[in-house]
C-alpha cells in the first residue's frame, strides 16, 4: 500500500517580500497533524532558509522573519557558496 502523505495547511500569511530591489517569498506552512508552523524563505535564486524550530502560530513565524531582516538585513537571505541550501535560527 502506498502512505499518503498528510495534508499541508498554508498561512494566509505567506507572501512575497520586496525591499532594496531584492524579493523573497515567504513560506508559511505546517502539516495538518502539527502544531507547530515552519518558516521558509525563497530568495530569487531559489535558495532556501528555512528555520529549525517550529512557531506557536504563523503569525510568530511571520513577525521572526520580520526581526530576521530587520536585524541582520536583506543580505541575509542572498545567496552565498552553500549550494543553494542555508539553515538559520
Amino acid at each position: 500500500m502506498f502512505e499518503i502523505d498528510p495534508p499541508i495547511i498554508d498561512s494566509p500569511h505567506s507572501q512575497t517580500f520586496i525591499q532594496d530591489g531584492v524579493t523573497l517569498r515567504v513560506v508559511i506552512f505546517k502539516l495538518e497533524e502539527d502544531e507547530g508552523w515552519t518558516l521558509e524563505v525563497v530568495n530569487e535564486a531559489g535558495t532556501s532558509t528555512v528555520w529549525e524550530e517550529p512557531f506557536d502560530s504563523d503569525m510568530t513565524a511571520l513577525n521572526a522573519f520580520k526581526r530576521a531582516v530587520e536585524q541582520e538585513g536583506i543580505e541575509a537571505f542572498l545567496d552565498d557558496d552553500n549550494g543553494g541550501w542555508a539553515t538559520i535560527h
